[in-house]
This record gives C-alpha cells, sequence and structure tokens, in this order.
C-alpha cells in the first residue's frame, strides 16, 4: 500500500514563505496559502530575487518592474499583503553567510513558527533537473531557521535591534520528491488558479497555451498529485523539517 501522507500542523499562527522568485509560490503552494488565510492566519512573502531573468523577450530591468507587480497582485488573490523582495540576482544566487543572513533578519523579524520554501532538492523526482536557485534558497531556508534562533550568528543582528527568534518550529518545502505531510486545498483551488494567472506576462512568454487553460491545468494537477495519498482530496503535500 502506499504510505499515506500525514496531516499539516495546525497548531500555529504565523508562517513565512520564503522563495527564490515571483510565481514560485503559484505553482500549487497558494492553494494551501488561501486556506490558512482564511483561518485567520498571518502568511507573508518573501522573494530573493524579482525574477528578472525570467522572460527571455523582456529586459531584465523591465521584467524585474513586471514580475515585482504582479507578485504583489498574485498574493493579494489569495489574501496575502506582506510581499518582500530581498534584490539577489535572479539565476545566480549564491549560497553563503550572506544570504543566510538576509534570510536569518527576515525569520527574527517576522517571527514564524512555519517557514515555508521550495523544493532544495536536485531534482523534482525522476530526471526533471531543478534550478540552480530553487536548489540553494531551499537549502538556505533551512539552515536560516536555525540562524535566526542563535545570538551568537550574525550578532550584527542583535545590535541592529532583530533579537534571536527560535520559534521557528517547522520548515516546509513545497514541490519535493519526498513530500510528508499535506494540506486539503478544496476550497482554495479557484483562487490558486487565479493567482497563478497574475503572472500573466511570465506565462504568455513561457507558454503559446491559452493562459487561463494553462493555470488551470497546472493547478488541477498539482493538487490532485497528493490525493491518492490524502484521502482522495484535492491537497498540496509538503515535506515537513521539524525543529
Amino acid at each position: 500500500m502506499t504510505e499515506q501522507l500525514e496531516a499539516m500542523p495546525t497548531d500555529w499562527q504565523r508562517a513565512l514563505a520564503i522563495v527564490a522568485h515571483p510565481d514560485d509560490l503559484e505553482y500549487g503552494t497558494a492553494a494551501a496559502i488561501a486556506g490558512w488565510v482564511d483561518e485567520r492566519r498571518e502568511v507573508s512573502y518573501l522573494l530573493v530575487t524579482r525574477g528578472e531573468a525570467g522572460i527571455a523577450t523582456m529586459d531584465p530591468g523591465k521584467a524585474a518592474f513586471v514580475r515585482e507587480r504582479e507578485q504583489r497582485a498574485s498574493a493579494a488573490v489569495v489574501g496575502v499583503t506582506s510581499v518582500e523582495f530581498l534584490d539577489h540576482p535572479d539565476g545566480v544566487i549564491e549560497y553563503g553567510p550572506a544570504l543566510r543572513k538576509d534570510l536569518a533578519a527576515a525569520i527574527r523579524r517576522h517571527r514564524p513558527e512555519l517557514v515555508l520554501t521550495i523544493n532544495h532538492h536536485d531534482t523534482w523526482g525522476g530526471v526533471a533537473w531543478n534550478t540552480p536557485d530553487h536548489r540553494v534558497v531551499g537549502r538556505a531556508v533551512l539552515d536560516a531557521a536555525g540562524d535566526a534562533g542563535n545570538r551568537w550568528i550574525f550578532p550584527e543582528l542583535s545590535a541592529a535591534g532583530l533579537a534571536p527568534w527560535d520559534g521557528v518550529r517547522w520548515v516546509a518545502v513545497s514541490g519535493s520528491p519526498s513530500p510528508t505531510h499535506a494540506v486539503e486545498v478544496s476550497g482554495g483551488v479557484e483562487r490558486a488558479i487565479r493567482s497563478l494567472l497574475e503572472h500573466r506576462a511570465y506565462i504568455e512568454a513561457l507558454t503559446d497555451e491559452d493562459p487561463e487553460s494553462y493555470c488551470r491545468t497546472f493547478i488541477e494537477q498539482a493538487t490532485s498529485m497528493a490525493s491518492a495519498r490524502f484521502g482522495g482530496r484535492p491537497a498540496v503535500g509538503f515535506e515537513l523539517f521539524p525543529r
């Protein structure tokens, strides 16, 4: 028998979603976020880049502006109003102390119990190779969750008024080829589709398919992938790392 996924924890109030690019959260995770916002939980977004290298037909300077605008509109569809950008260079994010420090600072500032990020593994499962930015950011988030609570790592953050926050209880990785948990998302699927559709400039450059059809097909497939291991319900899977 296929091992069933456990239900995501519900005893939390604040979450911080940290990903590399505008649109990373909209390829499924937003369906879960919509439901959490409905439950009056606080969810904030932190984008490590502005996705300026993501549209081949658009100059990076213009793309950064367009993709930031699309991300804020996309977040609003699922009820998220806090959207921040770190301005690391799209496509060539470097893993190291500078990135960990920026992420630790954000975690200390937002004080989340749950941190969300995107697949940090080499592949999506099988032979579909993951991008460098996803791998780097995902791994840095897992490390920064610990950095945020250690007063002796990046002590300059404390000097700047960002006290250590050791309250992160879980890091949940979306898109992982090894999910352990899931959340039922029946009430968030339509909003997730609309949220992804807000990235219209990106999608129109990505595919010749009708954007609305593209978004609906992708989200419906994404939320059905975990169904067989979660009672047949539309769901979003996560690889959960307790702390």
